[in-house]
């Protein structure tokens, strides 16, 4: 038995949703048994939710290929991880490392 789409997964929990609402206004239980068809009625609504977003990914699924969007090379230290960017807290420290990169050695001229 194949899988059912997103859409129709969406279509069903919503339409779920809205009967079981229903049947909450018209039957007014206050008891245990409203409380569970109250939980049921989100659950359903969440699971609708959910199988909308995964309908609108499947016809517009983003490119896996896709290049980051960064800034100048100039400001992004290249070959550095987030634990020593967050150790070098100072710009002399960062320009440093950034000017050893380039092969300068790591004096510069000012």
């Amino acid at each position: 038995m194949p899988r059912p789409d997103a859409r129709t997964a969406a279509v069903v929990a919503a339409l779920g949703a809205l009967a079981l609402l229903v049947m909450l206004v018209v039957w007014r239980r206050q008891d245990f048994l409203g409380v569970v068809l109250a939980l049921l009625c989100v659950l359903l609504t969440m699971v609708a939710g959910v199988s909308v977003s995964a309908a609108r990914q499947g016809v517009d699924p983003e490119p896996a290929d896709r290049p980051f969007a960064a800034g100048p090379p100039e400001l992004m230290p290249y070959g550095i991880d987030a634990d020593t960017l967050d150790a070098l807290d100072s710009r002399d420290a960062l320009r440093a490392v950034r000017d050893r990169r380039r092969g300068s050695g790591g004096f510069s001229d000012r």
